[in-house]
């Protein structure tokens, strides 16, 4: 548990403290260029989900929607940790990345009613949506939890178990169970 805390600490303060530079540093819409054609500082906000979902809905239910969602997703991710840190490595790595990411997130919903981010990618004129710390922790977490998934299924395959068999999977439902679902 101590190491699940320590990497969504770090995850955390790194986030916020490059969100609180960003926005004692700049004016909204103030970029600056680092890399020229294609990265730069810009301060954004964005009051959707990932990529601007939702960001042009009004009402006070899209920030209500995304409170809870953020709040449910940490205590999936604190459960699957639970079950899945000893299944492999990796994901008692890549959990505690994702956790991190969707509490430093969490934290400028509740604080600034959006999200601040400041990491503006782009070739020429085509800019990849802007982020933030928390969200390249969520996608390098997001890529180590399915090299872990990856790794686990080699493994498996591996020590003999084959495809189809009763052993229950890295998630902790059977193959034959997830045959079942389908039909």
């Amino acid at each position: 548990m101590i190491r699940f805390l320590v990497i969504v600490t770090a995850v955390v303060a790194s986030d916020q403290l490059t969100k609180l530079w960003i926005l004692k540093s700049f004016s909204l819409y103030e970029s600056l260029e680092i890399i020229p054609g294609f990265f730069s500082l810009t301060y954004l906000t964005n009051k959707g989900a990932a990529f601007g979902f939702l960001a042009g809905q009004t009402g006070a239910w899209r920030h209500y929607l995304f409170l809870i969602l953020g709040t449910v997703a940490l205590v999936v991710i604190v459960i699957a940790w639970l079950r899945l840190r000893h299944a492999h490595i990796l994901y008692s790595l890549s959990l505690p990345l994702i956790g991190g990411g969707a509490l430093g997130n969490l934290i400028d919903r509740v604080r600034l009613g959006s999200v601040v981010d400041f990491l503006d990618v782009f070739i020429g004129t085509h800019h990849w949506p802007a982020f933030n710390v928390a969200d390249s922790a969520i996608s390098v977490g997001v890529v180590v939890f399915l090299l872990a998934n990856i790794l686990e299924e080699v493994r498996q395959g591996r020590s003999g178990k084959r495809a189809g068999s009763e052993t229950p999977s890295v998630v902790g439902v059977s193959r034959a169970q997830e045959r079942q679902k389908k039909k």
